[in-house]
């Protein structure tokens, strides 16, 4: 019988301390912007809605981590939710397009993005896929009921278009089925594939190549396609070892775009230093170490899988993020989880935690 034991209070302090750090920094990164745009009126627009949603998604993390996660391997909860995630994500659009997108629904002030429930959806339905489907994983046609909900799910994302949530959901979904023992000869489908899947979705649109090529070489056009990520990579240079003090930075005084969601490690680079922003990866480090160490203590294969996946969203994007800011990876809207600011985002991912902490109590 499963015995109870305390949450994992390692796992549990360094996520208050990431969503901190991300409120301390939305507010520096987005202040003066906001209160030099005449729609915001205040530059504590974006860190009240920031610290708002903190609110909810620690309340939604603290029930959620005295939820039973057995609750969630049954059919009557995987399904539906993976039906309303589908639905959702065919419903926006249908919705007129913000910032050329169809990512979000809007209400007055208030807007919510659909593929932060997707990843969790698909997380869900692969934890309880995989545990039902046990050592028949090995046979590729078992595999074959994951492996299209994945696409289906990805193909949407990919066609608000959000291409890099899409490959943070295939990434996710490779995590799992390695941990659940899939033959590594399958992932060569895949990889055979990816030339043609690049030619399409990449290099045949224009944004897309254009981020490509500023990628290669940011410096063959400074004030055009490798503005971005010059301005990026000038934030975090500039930062030296100890920063130059928080609310000090120059890059973000319209020089970095979106600095409170997508270039947000580049204002903490900045302000903090190499130390600082050493400490932010760090934290990280620790929050996929101890994710998957209740993964690898948990003895139930669901439980295993699901932690698997909340630790793999979470590290994954965080890899994305970071890696876009220090131009290792092309631009991507992925955000930093827990600092990024966005809503929708911080508020499922908390949530995601909670599931993960009540894991985390579970133990043979």
């Amino acid at each position: 019988m499963p015995k109870r034991v305390s949450v994992d209070k390692t796992l549990f302090v360094v996520t208050l301390l990431l969503v901190f750090v991300g409120l301390v920094m939305v507010f520096s990164a987005s202040a003066v912007m906001a209160k030099a745009n005449p729609h915001y009126h205040s530059a504590y627009y974006f860190l009240l809605r920031q610290f708002m949603w903190a609110l909810a998604g620690l309340g939604a993390m603290l029930v959620l981590m005295k939820v039973d996660y057995r609750h969630y391997r049954m059919p009557v909860v995987v399904f539906p939710l993976l039906g309303m995630t589908v639905l959702l994500l065919l419903s926006v659009f249908l919705l007129d397009r913000s910032h050329n997108t169809h990512r979000w629904f809007k209400a007055g002030p208030l807007s919510f993005q659909p593929s932060e429930l997707a990843k969790l959806a698909l997380i869900l339905f692969l934890a309880w896929f995989l545990e039902t489907k046990g050592k028949l994983i090995e046979d590729w046609h078992t595999l074959a009921p994951a492996v299209l909900v994945t696409t289906v799910i990805a193909g949407m994302i990919a066609a608000q278009p959000d291409l890099g949530t899409a490959i943070a959901c295939f990434l996710i979904a490779c995590t799992m089925l390695f941990v659940a023992g899939a033959r590594l000869s399958y992932y060569l489908y895949p990889l055979a594939c990816s030339p043609v899947v690049f030619y399409f979705l990449v290099w045949r649109v224009h944004w897309r190549r254009e981020r490509i090529l500023a990628f290669l070489n940011p410096f063959d056009d400074p004030q055009g396609r490798g503005f971005h990520i010059i301005q990026s990579l000038i934030a975090v240079g500039t930062g030296g070892l100890t920063g130059m003090g928080l609310m000090e930075g120059k890059q973000k005084l319209f020089y970095l775009p979106e600095p409170h969601t997508d270039f947000v490690y580049a204002v903490t680079a900045e302000e903090w230093g190499l130390l600082g922003s050493v400490a932010v990866v760090a934290l990280f480090g620790v929050f996929c170490y101890r994710g998957m160490r209740a993964a690898v203590l948990s003895r139930d294969p669901f439980a295993r899988y699901l932690a698997t996946g909340v630790t793999a969203m979470v590290v994954i994007q965080a890899l994305f993020n970071i890696s876009v800011v220090l131009g290792m990876l092309p631009t991507k809207g992925i955000p930093l989880p827990f600092i990024s600011y966005g809503g929708s985002s911080l508020f499922m991912t908390l949530a995601a935690v909670g599931v993960l902490l009540n894991i985390t109590q579970q133990t043979d």
